[in-house]
């Protein structure tokens, strides 16, 4: 007898946690777990049910950001392409939204000393320009942004560089395999 009850016990566990990871998916800010004390809290609303795993720590993640002197083409001028790309270590929270989380802080822009003496840069933050959204199906990762002031253009250049250090801070999860942009005319020269 208990044998069949602490069956039931660990089946009911075992469907309420699957219920509970498929409401999980990489959504908006209204979706966002973090780990608080050990525990997964909904952002926003502290009140919701929470996850049956608990979580700690902080998991380290790779920022891409621009040096424009190792993207020169041979005659000296800026490529304006991925060459430029420069990988920085950066450590943020366990969440059940990493790659959401990772974006988010790359659009802060925020480089040390050390970094900008490297001669590594970005354009970020923009005024009025933020991620709204993702989600994440068959690998394909779509990536919805507000930018009110129209700061994602100003020239080829200028634009494929802030969708680069994007796409490949995306990239680096290894669950996507490809990146979207909404709405579809963001970083247009």
């Amino acid at each position: 007898m208990k044998s069949k009850i602490l069956f039931i016990f660990v089946v009911f566990v075992v469907l309420a946690g699957v219920w509970l990871g498929l409401r999980f998916t990489i959504g908006g800010s209204e979706d966002a777990w973090i780990c608080v004390d050990g525990a997964w809290v909904r952002h926003g609303n502290p009140q919701a049910p929470t996850p049956t795993k608990l979580c700690s720590g902080t998991k380290t993640i790779k920022l891409y950001y621009y040096n424009s002197e190792s993207d020169r083409d041979k005659l000296g001028n800026v490529a304006c392409g991925k060459n430029g790309l420069v990988a920085v270590e950066r450590k943020i929270p366990i969440t059940q939204t990493p790659i959401q989380d990772a974006i988010r802080l790359l659009l802060l822009g925020e480089l040390t000393g050390q970094e900008r003496a490297l001669g590594i840069g970005t354009e970020y933050p923009l005024e009025g320009f933020s991620l709204k959204g993702a989600s994440l199906k068959d690998g394909v990762l779509t990536l919805e942004f507000n930018d009110i002031s129209n700061k994602t253009s100003g020239g080829s250049c200028r634009a494929g560089i802030l969708w680069f250090q994007i796409e490949s801070t995306a990239k680096q999860f290894p669950e996507v395999q490809q990146v979207r942009f909404l709405p579809e005319d963001i970083f247009q020269p």
